[in-house]
């Protein structure tokens, strides 16, 4: 989410908490929470497992806080701490866990994508089908494709600052985005 006019921007924010400042932290977690969350969540599925794991890198952030310095953008560098969660956490759980099983309140992520509209219900179960298909399609992504492709969607991340935050050379970064758009845009013209 880029700051309105007027605004501070998130590195300043930052800067003003390493200072003391607990309001500036506030600021940037309701900035940034939410997508930081959708990120995880896509990544393993499981809202018990997303909510560990994104208190973790809140804390992360705190616990890194003093020794920031904005050498990239602050939103680069959250996403890089969320990642190397991610990283950590399949080292030590199943890597492979399912993006489309039912969490534990019974409902698939595609239930929630599809959203309310106006129209009856056939057009809410042709997007419904349509958000499955998208899930689908995501899942069968190598993970690291996934990655790439999940933190320019969720995180509006560049190519380059994706580079950065999972640690690969920008056409690494590059080739990973654009196999994962050639494969979901395959998947996802067979469904239509």
């Amino acid at each position: 989410m880029i700051p309105a006019t007027g605004e501070p921007a998130d590195e300043s924010l930052m800067l003003a908490f390493v200072a003391g400042d607990a309001q500036a932290f506030e600021m940037l977690y309701d900035r940034h929470a939410m997508p930081v969350w959708r990120f995880v969540q896509r990544s393993v599925q499981n809202r018990a497992v997303t909510d560990d794991l994104v208190q973790d890198v809140w804390f992360n952030l705190l616990r890194h806080a003093p020794s920031y310095q904005p050498r990239a953008r602050f939103r680069t560098w959250l996403f890089t701490l969320a990642h190397h969660r991610l990283v950590d956490h399949w080292r030590t759980h199943k890597l492979h866990d399912s993006l489309d099983a039912d969490s534990e309140d019974g409902a698939a992520l595609a239930d929630t994508l599809a959203a309310e509209s106006g129209f009856g219900p056939e057009r809410r179960l042709g997007s419904s089908e349509q958000a499955q298909a998208l899930l689908d399609a995501l899942a069968a992504l190598p993970a690291a494709q996934r990655e790439a492709f999940l933190l320019q969607a969720e995180a509006g991340m560049s190519v380059a600052d994706i580079a950065q935050a999972t640690d690969v050379p920008l056409e690494t970064a590059r080739s990973r985005l654009r196999y994962a758009r050639a494969q979901l845009r395959a998947a996802l013209e067979s469904f239509a």
